[in-house]
């Protein structure tokens, strides 16, 4: 018999019968907790971190909790089919890894982007790598095996060096591209402004940046001889405030699809998909970049109708099986989750990312089994209700 995701609970019951307990936690705030104290205080601040008082951020993830599945009883759910179609392809999860800029900083070893494609090996749960990165690439996308990897893209002001990042990320094998349009300038972070920390300026997580030929030609000395200097032209060149009038370029720069990422009002879908972008990510960027109260999950209704069937993801607020399910009832394509398997990372390596990554998707699968939904399509926006 084919296992399913929810068959994780039995692997840890059996292994409790011989002494064996978790040596990870089971739960988002205990793993919050724990992460907290094995972090540095400025890696921990830029991670759990949000913009302004962090309403935002509290937001996302209360939003959750105005919503409630309703049970269905004798559907037959014994089996449970949690795959999904994404610009061609066949996910066997809809939950995938949003990216992370300080992901590397998170490992012990200081090597986390590395451990995070080899976690999406291991599990098959898609990786979307950020442009900020310990590690190029290049060798990212050898980690990831046969899962999915999507790249996603700072555009730089340099027209020359973001048409070289993207070539390199299809030559990689990365199979979409990720256009964040929410951060071409960094939010009010107080947490951050508090350490006087953003890791980029001091030279930490460049290194598709200073791997970059283009980069590296724009620079009058090598990274390695000048960093100080390679980390002044980045911060010359980082931030690009987009506008529809680009849309045409940056559609001319790949063939794989293009994910435009941090969109959630309805016109600004359709003018997307007008522009030829190959799906929608609605996404508050976890809180982090603006403050003023609008949870991801309450756009979401409206981007799915601007939408018309071009596929949206979605993250933020995301920190239980709970919350993924309800996201995908509201339409979602794919889920996108942050902070829980950044703080994995920090407490376990890859073997903490694959934890936390089996235990959202051991109750995903949980939930839809005893709430009566045995597979995505029968999860639709009927299926919830608001709660008082």
């Amino acid at each position: 018999m084919t296992q399913q995701y929810g068959d994780y609970q039995l692997q840890i019951y059996a292994d409790g019968l011989r002494g064996v307990l978790p040596v990870l936690p089971m739960t988002f705030s205990d793993l919050e907790e724990r992460a907290k104290a094995v972090l540095p205080p400025a890696i921990w601040s830029y991670v759990a971190g949000g913009s302004g008082d962090e309403h935002t951020q509290r937001a996302n993830v209360n939003a959750f909790g105005q919503w409630g599945l309703m049970p269905r009883m004798m559907v037959g759910a014994e089996r449970r089919d949690l795959s999904i179609d994404l610009f061609g392809m066949r996910l066997s999860t809809p939950l995938f890894m949003a990216p992370v800029g300080v992901i590397g900083l998170c490992a012990q070893d200081g090597h986390g982007d590395l451990a995070t494609a080899r976690a999406a090996a291991r599990t098959g749960v898609p990786m979307m790598a950020s442009t900020f990165s310990v590690d190029p690439m290049e060798s990212v996308a050898k980690e990831l095996g046969d899962s999915t990897g999507f790249f996603q893209l700072y555009t730089p002001t340099d027209r020359a060096l973001a048409e070289s990042m993207v070539q390199r990320a299809e030559s990689a094998g990365f199979k979409a591209i990720v256009v964040t349009l929410d951060t071409w300038i960094t939010g009010w972070r107080p947490r951050d402004l508090a350490t006087s920390n953003f890791p980029q300026l001091r030279g930490l997580c460049l290194a598709n940046y200073i791997s970059d030929p283009v980069f590296r030609a724009a620079l009058p000395r090598s990274p390695e001889q000048d960093m100080p200097g390679a980390v002044a032209h980045f911060a010359k060149i980082f931030g690009n405030p987009l506008t529809w009038d680009d849309m045409p370029w940056l559609r001319s720069l790949t063939k794989l699809p293009l994910i435009l990422k941090g969109i959630c009002h309805p016109e600004d879908v359709r003018r997307a998909k007008d522009a030829g972008a190959d799906g929608i990510y609605c996404s508050t960027h976890g809180g982090r970049q603006a403050n003023g109260g609008l949870p991801a999950l309450d756009a979401l209704p409206g981007v799915l109708d601007a939408a018309d069937g071009l596929p949206v993801l979605f993250d933020s607020g995301i920190r239980s099986g709970a919350d993924i399910v309800k996201a995908l009832a509201f339409g979602a394509t794919a889920v996108g989750v942050g902070r829980p398997y950044a703080y994995g990372l920090a407490l376990g390596g890859t073997d903490g990312i694959v934890h936390v990554l089996r235990s959202l998707l051991a109750e995903a699968d949980l939930i839809m089994a005893v709430d009566g939904y045995p597979t995505l399509a029968d999860l639709t926006p009927q299926s919830l209700l608001r709660l008082r």
